[in-house]
């Protein structure tokens, strides 16, 4: 089965250039990035206190996503250059995407980075799809969950979004079950989680689960 595949770029930029930063992404870099082969779509997480922006593209496979290497780190250049900051990219296979509305003006979304064996990988995200992805779906406000991984290297990122941040605040609790008890319990240790604003949710990658 032909896996879709993802490119994240990271920017830790000033705070006061958030909003411009994600005026550029929507209007500059949404039509370019959208123009190339094999692209199905775009999101933005934004943290206008530490002016981090993460940028996510999503490619129908591999190929795709490496064609385009040339172009998304020259749009990543140019965005990272309104932040102020330095653009990180990174690739990624889309392990798990579950959504139930499309996130919308306001949500907010936790991102945790994880780490496992590489041989572990596969046991982790069952987990995740088989476990906790249907509590999510009974949560207040629960948009959507992703999974991304580097298999080679056990790594993996999730992020969950909800409606509001009341929402998200709501589920705080689940979280920090998810990584004291949960993810430890698998054998997966957690790296580092952060939450942003939902500031484009148009990633348009089909449902794994």
């Amino acid at each position: 089965m032909t896996r879709m595949h993802a490119r994240s770029t990271t920017i830790h930029g000033a705070p006061r250039s958030v909003p411009t930063a994600t005026d550029f992404v929507r209007d500059q870099v949404v039509p370019e990035v959208a123009a190339m082969a094999g692209c199905t779509g775009l999101s933005l997480l934004t943290d206008s206190a530490s002016g981090t922006c993460i940028v996510t593209t999503s490619w129908l496979d591999e190929a795709a996503m490496h064609a385009s290497r040339e172009g998304v780190a020259a749009s990543a250049a140019r965005t990272a250059e309104v932040l102020g900051g330095r653009p990180e990219l990174q690739e990624w296979e889309v392990a798990a995407m579950h959504r139930v509305p499309e996130a919308g003006h306001g949500a907010r979304s936790r991102v945790t980075w994880l780490r496992t064996g590489p041989g572990a990988v596969d046991r982790a995200v069952d987990a995740v799809r088989l476990s906790l992805m249907p509590k999510l779906d009974d949560l207040p406000g629960f948009c959507s969950v992703s999974v991304l991984v580097r298999r080679s290297e056990g790594l993996a990122v999730a992020a969950v979004s909800y409606a509001s941040p009341a929402d998200l605040e709501q589920a705080r609790e689940g979280a920090r079950e998810f990584r004291e008890s949960f993810a430890p319990a698998l054998g997966i240790e957690v790296l580092d989680a952060a939450e942003f604003d939902v500031a484009i949710a148009h990633l348009r990658v089909p449902e794994t689960t």
